[in-house]
């Protein structure tokens, strides 16, 4: 597996992802919306605000979008395949590589209720995130967790 900024010319095997994945996300429920994120991603890749884990036969199998102007991670997912096996831990270990370690650090995540939470409020609480405000996003329940300098 490497990590690897996201190009241009990965956006279909990206976008391959996140169509398996968008299910278990809130804002990728339609075809439209789902088209909306491709546009989005495309630019943060322009930033070089995108990351890839790509496999072996250059498969996308996790995807993170982070922003250094907000100083936030935006997007972390792992095909269902590949859990479990630290792809989000070196996901977002390269992530906080660019982001400014002299302020907080965002990520909006699920509350502690929902069971599609688990995994990853525990990936950044490893990672020395606390929990902050709880928040609505895509008008689904969500909080916010901090990592301060």
């Amino acid at each position: 597996m490497m990590i690897q900024f996201g190009k241009i010319d990965d956006i279909d095997n990206w976008m391959n992802l996140v169509e398996e994945i968008s299910w278990n996300f809130p804002g990728l429920e339609t075809n439209e919306k789902i088209a909306e994120h491709r546009n989005t991603v495309l630019r943060f890749m322009s930033k070089s605000q995108a990351l890839c884990a790509k496999d072996d036969n250059e498969k996308i199998i996790g995807v993170l979008l982070f922003s250094r102007d907000h100083n936030m991670i935006c997007f972390l997912c792992v095909s269902p395949e590949h859990r479990r096996c630290g792809i989000a831990s070196c996901l977002l270990s390269k992530a906080l590589e660019h982001l400014d370690r002299t302020k907080d650090i965002s990520v909006s995540t699920f509350r502690e209720e929902d069971k599609i939470g688990i995994a990853p409020r525990a990936l950044h609480k490893k990672f020395g995130f606390f929990e902050d405000e709880l928040i609505e996003e895509f008008g689904y329940p969500n909080q916010v967790f901090l990592l301060h300098p």
